[in-house]
């Protein structure tokens, strides 16, 4: 049995779902415990828009999209304007707050926060950070020196799983470090491509105190401005795995030591383009939008694409007590291929006293 040191997965990560009304305004969860997000990710549901990312460390009124490989835009007054106590502030911005939309946002909490010098290969840069060793996730701007092995302190204390960078200052593509595809391969959030051989983590796992990057631009440009979100695994709290999709109704089922509350899933062997969600997309689900046991039955989103909820091509996963189960073949997340995936926790499997929690 999986036990946990993170019995509330509220007080970490929360989803939330809010209607648009057009005017400034404060959005609070509806969770059973507050929580000051440090990490905002927000998306349209019923119309297509970007997928706006807000974080702490580069601070208010500040966004870059998943879904594009542009640089971060100037900063806009009316888009988020706080990070609060039990949710965040907004303005009217229409992306994020327009009448007659409905937005579901992702939040995750990093809090502890600090400055320093970058290390390894070249010159040393300013970074800064927001970190939250507990739940195994950091926030770290860095400016790059243009040398391979150059070094970015993550300040996770454990071996990240997962490194999703992205530069700010101008355009780039994201570049995504994941465990299960090794230190000599990349694959990029904002895109359907397969995973691919490139030295962008400098053909180095990261360790319990840095991860590796190489001289490229989209990772370490010179005097560029580049953003991190680093993961490490907490046992009951987050999982970052691999499976093999079976292209049946009775697809594989994933072990992780808890119901998940929010899963992303990205085929790694593909570069489907299909506009549908039969294709290599980045595809997103929780517990908010679907209440029922049937995960992204009728409301998905995909990281890489502006696109409204897609509720005619389902995906069909089960979230049980202890991992997800695939009910449908030939989609975006079980065709016959390999597929990675990032995972967060409604509820651990196994508590903290070893009291196995119940199913719904």
């Amino acid at each position: 049995m999986a036990y946990t040191t993170i019995d509330n997965p509220e007080l970490y990560f929360q989803a939330n779902l809010h209607s648009g009304n057009g005017s400034a305004r404060s959005i609070t969860f509806g969770g059973s415990e507050n929580m000051q997000p440090d990490w905002v990710w927000i998306k349209e549901r019923n119309a297509a828009e970007h997928h706006y990312l807000f974080d702490s460390v580069r601070g208010v009124q500040k966004f870059i999209y998943t879904n594009l490989d542009h640089s971060q835009p100037s900063a806009n007054a009316n888009s988020l304007t706080a990070f609060d106590s039990n949710g965040f502030s907004t303005g009217n911005y229409a992306d994020i707050n327009e009448s007659s939309k409905t937005y579901v946002s992702w939040n995750w909490k990093a809090g502890t926060t600090g400055s320093g010098t970058t290390t390894g290969s070249g010159t040393g840069k300013a970074y800064s950070y927001s970190v939250n060793t507990t739940a195994g996730f950091s926030i770290v701007q860095f400016v790059g020196n243009g040398t391979a092995g150059h070094t970015i302190p993550h300040q996770l204390g454990a071996v990240p799983k997962m490194i999703i960078v992205k530069s700010v200052s101008f355009t780039e593509d994201w570049e995504v470090y994941h465990h299960s595809l090794g230190n000599e391969n990349v694959i990029r959030l904002n895109s359907t491509g397969a995973a691919f051989d490139a030295a962008k983590w400098n053909d180095t796992t990261p360790t319990s105190s840095v991860f590796s990057v190489d001289s490229s631009n989209s990772v370490n440009k010179n005097d560029e401005t580049f953003i991190a979100y680093s993961f490490c695994e907490k046992q009951g709290y987050s999982k970052f795995g691999i499976y093999t999709g079976t292209d049946s109704t009775s697809g594989p089922f994933v072990y992780t030591g808890f119901k998940p509350a929010w899963l992303m899933i990205k085929r790694t062997d593909s570069a489907d383009t299909s506009s549908n969600m039969n294709g290599s997309h980045w595809v997103m689900l929780d517990n908010k939008r679907d209440t029922i046991n049937s995960a992204g039955a009728a409301n998905t989103l995909t990281a890489n694409r502006n696109n409204a909820e897609d509720t005619t091509n389902l995906t069909n996963v089960n979230f049980l007590s202890n991992g997800f189960k695939f009910r449908g073949g030939a989609d975006a997340v079980n065709d016959s291929g390999t597929y990675i995936f990032m995972a967060f926790a409604e509820s651990p499997f196994v508590n903290s006293k070893g009291v196995p929690n119940n199913a719904r």
